[in-house]
């Protein structure tokens, strides 16, 4: 299985071709634009997703912050799939403040740092947009977020633009 960036697990593929790793770097630049562009706007929507992941060093960084052991903190507030760490929750994560802040912010996952412009998902959807000459596919995306707007009002000409450069 090759893994792009240490965290995009790319399912099917042995090694990732020149040709791809250089589409892939492409879609990565402009979702990291937009990342760095559109900072968070502390709604507390995303906090309400169904998988949110945690890499180990995540596990190290968050427990150390709440002074619990490693596995203290496995035990109470994770599990795992398919060998990746998830929080349990129903609803809200448990680190959601009653004024939708995180109360983990400084040290939360890296996953909560990099949505929504830097998860497979979207990155996922920019690529391939780049590479078939189509329009990104942001069906699944909420339009009640603050981000969506940005998102969707932004990401076809940059697409376009970088699609001409690739040329």
């Amino acid at each position: 299985m090759a893994i792009y960036r240490d965290k995009y697990i790319l399912e099917g593929l042995d090694e990732i071709p020149p040709a791809m790793l250089a589409d892939l770097d492409i879609a990565y630049d402009i979702c990291k634009k937009m990342h760095d562009s559109f900072p968070c706007e502390l709604c507390g929507k995303c906090c309400h997703q169904a998988n949110i992941t945690l890499m180990d060093s995540d596990i190290e960084r968050i427990s150390g912050t709440l002074d619990m052991s490693k596995d203290d903190f496995i035990t109470e507030h994770l599990y795992q799939r398919d060998g990746i760490w998830l929080f349990k929750k129903s609803g809200a994560c448990k680190f959601l403040g009653d004024d939708k802040r995180c109360t983990i912010w400084q040290e939360r996952p890296e996953i909560c740092r990099d949505f929504p412009y830097l998860v497979s998902k979207f990155m996922s959807r920019v690529y391939l947009a780049l590479v078939m000459g189509t329009d990104a596919d942001l069906s699944y995306m909420e339009d009640d977020w603050p981000c969506t707007p940005k998102i969707k009002d932004s990401v076809a000409s940059a697409i376009k633009e970088a699609r001409r450069r690739r040329s």
